[in-house]
């Protein structure tokens, strides 16, 4: 059935998926029209400044859905606990129960970290400060806070690969749960 692209927010899930299947530098504006099923002058029109504007782009639409799912909940529970346990169920419904790699973390490690890195250095400065504020409203020390913040995004990004490695996506449900267990002042 042929996909109906009619703005560039439309095409914004397909590009997400051609990048973190074939990465930055293999998503060829080729591969690229033959998933979006958009000529190269159609992506020009939505995107003028090329693969770079649409990686932009798809890089922007994540860091929106982790701010309203994750980033907001975590800064504006009332009860701390609540946004965590959400920053948590968000996660792996995101990460599709760890069968999803995080484009995000694709760019931090490739090449393309330099070209993007204001965007993927505020995505997890901004993930690691709401759950490090968080902790500290549950009741951890601000040392505390800091080191389980930067231990738990750290174990979400290592359980994707670690599951992706060994073919198990249940290693970063596994995971998940014991980082989720480390929360309790």
């Amino acid at each position: 059935m042929a996909r109906l692209i009619a703005e560039r927010s439309d095409v914004l899930p397909v590009l997400g998926e051609v990048f973190r299947e074939h990465g930055y530098e293999g998503a060829s504006l080729s591969v690229i029209s033959k998933a979006t099923g958009l000529g190269k002058g159609s992506l020009y029109h939505f995107f003028p400044g090329g693969k770079e504007d649409m990686a932009a782009s798809v890089l922007d639409e994540i860091d929106a859905w982790f701010e309203c799912h994750v980033f907001a909940p975590l800064r504006d529970s009332a009860e701390p606990s609540s946004g965590i346990g959400a920053m948590f169920e968000a996660v792996a419904a995101y990460f599709a129960q760890g069968r999803r790699v995080c484009l995000v973390g694709a760019f931090a490690l490739a090449d393309t970290r330099d070209r993007f890195a204001g965007q993927v250095r505020g995505y997890f400065a901004r993930w690691t400060d709401a759950l490090s504020d968080a902790l500290l409203r549950a009741g951890h020390t601000a040392p505390v806070a800091q080191a389980l913040a930067e231990d738990t995004v750290s174990g979400i990004q290592g359980a994707l690969v670690l599951g992706r490695a060994m073919q198990d996506p249940d290693v970063f449900m596994r995971t998940l749960v014991r980082l989720h267990e480390r929360m309790a002042p």
